[in-house]
């Protein structure tokens, strides 16, 4: 009786193990089948690839990929201008800056020509703007003798140990018979030697030549005249001429009730 007992334990077991290969078997297979069904599919993906070329998918992101290209490129054009104004608003502000300055200082310069009747402080004030506002750096303020020669008329650190300069020279000759100023150019700036004449202002009161500033060195940084400097001549070659004469005159007659005697006759 026992011995049946374990024959059909057995029998069950070995029947049961069987069931459960059997299953493996069949799920192995399947995975088989699987496993070849995929790899078919990637043969068949891969050979359309080749014959067809990319998807629709693929198409479509590299479209949207072309018109971000796209965006980023007039995005950072548009950039490009805004910062392209905003450097020119900059430049233009502070070209208007500089103006406005300029224009203060000439203001300022014409006032104090006129307000002083002492030859050294005139001297002073030309000097200040010919330095300062023109990058003069040695020039000589001459007048016109009896003779009719330029010679350093005043005295000042800018015009001495300077000789007479003869109205012969043709930068001088050119100032005073055209009555305006001879200004070197850059490329005549940078042959001439230290020593040459740079620039005349002929000095002139009611069209009336009476001498002329003649710039013989400029600063080191200064390499050449600009429109603005011209601007300056011109103020100085009419105001400091007519704030030498005025001082002149002054000199001559340092009574003052008399000086303005003879100008309130004059006017009769």
């Amino acid at each position: 009786m026992t011995e049946n007992n374990d024959s059909g334990g057995m029998a069950s077991r070995a029947e049961e193990f069987l069931q459960v290969f059997k299953k493996g078997a069949e799920f192995t297979q399947g995975l088989l089948k699987e496993n070849e069904r995929l790899r078919y599919r990637v043969l068949e993906l891969e050979q359309q690839l080749r014959t067809e070329g990319p998807s629709a998918e693929i198409e479509r992101l590299q479209e949207k990929l072309r018109q971000s290209e796209a965006e980023k490129a007039e995005i950072l054009s548009r950039i490009s201008s805004i910062e392209q104004e905003g450097l020119d608003f900059a430049n233009r502000y502070a070209e208007i800056e500089a103006e406005n300055n300029l224009l203060a200082n000439l203001y300022i310069t014409t006032y104090q020509l006129h307000s002083t009747f002492d030859v050294d402080e005139i001297v002073r004030i030309i000097e200040e703007v010919l330095l300062n506002l023109v990058g003069a750096e040695k020039f000589s303020l001459l007048l016109l003798n009896e003779q009719g020669q330029l010679v350093p008329a005043l005295s000042g650190e800018s015009t001495g140990g300077l000789p007479a300069v003869g109205t012969d020279d043709p930068c001088i000759a050119r100032a005073l018979a055209q009555r305006q100023a001879w200004i070197a150019d850059t490329d005549e700036l940078s042959q001439l030697a230290e020593s040459a004449i740079k620039a005349v202002v002929p000095l002139q009161v009611d069209n009336e030549v009476i001498g002329a500033l003649v710039i013989y060195r400029l600063l080191a940084q200064k390499t050449s005249f600009s429109d603005i400097d011209e601007e300056i001549f011109n103020l100085l070659g009419g105001h400091a001429a007519m704030a030498i004469c005025t001082a002149l005159l002054h000199r001559e007659r340092p009574d003052r009730t008399r000086f303005v005697r003879g100008f309130l006759s004059g006017t009769k």
